[in-house]
C-alpha cells in the first residue's frame, strides 16, 4: 500500500472525447471511468476562469479524474470552455464571460446523456460555479457541488430558481476566500432555500495542499456517493 499523493495517478479508463455545441463550437475534453466496473455516478466538471489561468486541468479537478474513477467509481468529464486551451488541446470559439459558455455546459450535459452516465452531478469551481448556477438546471441534473463560488455572475433569481429546482446543492466556502467568505457567503446564498454552505477552515480560493484537496474531493463523494466516503489515503496503485 502506497500513500496517495499529490502527483497519483490511479487506474481508470481514460478517453479524449470531443464536445459539439448548439452553436457549433468544438470542445477538447477527457472522460475517466473505473477501470474495470461501471460507474455508479458521474461527475461534469466546470473549470475556474480561464481569463485567470484556469482549465480542465485546474489541480482540484486533475485529481478528481485521477482518483475518483478508482476510489468511488465516478466517472468524471472534464473539458475546456469554448477558448480555454490545455495540454489536450484549445477548444474552439472564444471565452464570453459566461455567456455563450451555456452552451458549453449543454453539451457536457448532452455528452454524458448520450453515454448514459449515470446520476450526473456538476461540480464547478469559482467561474465554474457560475455556469453550474446560471446555466445548469437541467433535468438530467442531481445536485451541485460548488468550490469557491464567488457568485459573480449569478443572480439572486438564479439563486431562487435553484431553490425551486429541488435538487441539492453545496458549497465549499474558504476561511480565507478571495472573493466571497463564509459569513458572506451564508448571507449571499439565503435565496437558495437549502442550500448548504460549508465553511473550510484555513482553506483558500485555489485549494493549495493536499489536505485541501483531499477535504474536497472527501465532501464531494460524502455528498453523491455516500457509501464510498470516506476516502482512503492509501492505495495499493498508489507508488
Amino acid at each position: 500500500m502506497g500513500e496517495i499523493r499529490s502527483d497519483t495517478v490511479l487506474p481508470a479508463r481514460r478517453e479524449d472525447v470531443e464536445l459539439h455545441t448548439a452553436d457549433g463550437v468544438t470542445l477538447v475534453g477527457e472522460l475517466a471511468l473505473p477501470a474495470e466496473r461501471d460507474p455508479v455516478a458521474t461527475l461534469v466538471t466546470l473549470h475556474p476562469l480561464p481569463t485567470a489561468g484556469g482549465f480542465m486541468d485546474s489541480h482540484v479537478l486533475r485529481k478528481a479524474a485521477n482518483r475518483l474513477p478508482e476510489l468511488a467509481d465516478l466517472a468524471v468529464l472534464r473539458f475546456n470552455t469554448r477558448g480555454t486551451g490545455s495540454p489536450r488541446g484549445r477548444s474552439g470559439g472564444e471565452f464570453d464571460a459566461g455567456g455563450a459558455e451555456r452552451f458549453d455546459v449543454a453539451a457536457a450535459l448532452e455528452f454524458v446523456e448520450f453515454r448514459d452516465l449515470p446520476h450526473v452531478w456538476l461540480l464547478g469551481w469559482s467561474f465554474g460555479t457560475d455556469l453550474a448556477l446560471v446555466h445548469g438546471r437541467d433535468p438530467l441534473v442531481e445536485g451541485l457541488v460548488l468550490l469557491s463560488p464567488p457568485l459573480r455572475w449569478s443572480t439572486e433569481e438564479d439563486l431562487r430558481a435553484w431553490a425551486e429546482f429541488g435538487r441539492p446543492v453545496t458549497a465549499l466556502v474558504p476561511e480565507f476566500d478571495d472573493f466571497l467568505r463564509p459569513a458572506e457567503a451564508v448571507r449571499r446564498f439565503a435565496p437558495l432555500t437549502g442550500a448548504e454552505v460549508v465553511p473550510v477552515a484555513g482553506a483558500r480560493h485555489l485549494w493549495v495542499g493536499e489536505s485541501a484537496v483531499r477535504r474536497v474531493l472527501d465532501e464531494v463523494v460524502a455528498r453523491v456517493v455516500p457509501a464510498r466516503s470516506p476516502l482512503p489515503t492509501e492505495h495499493p496503485a498508489a507508488p
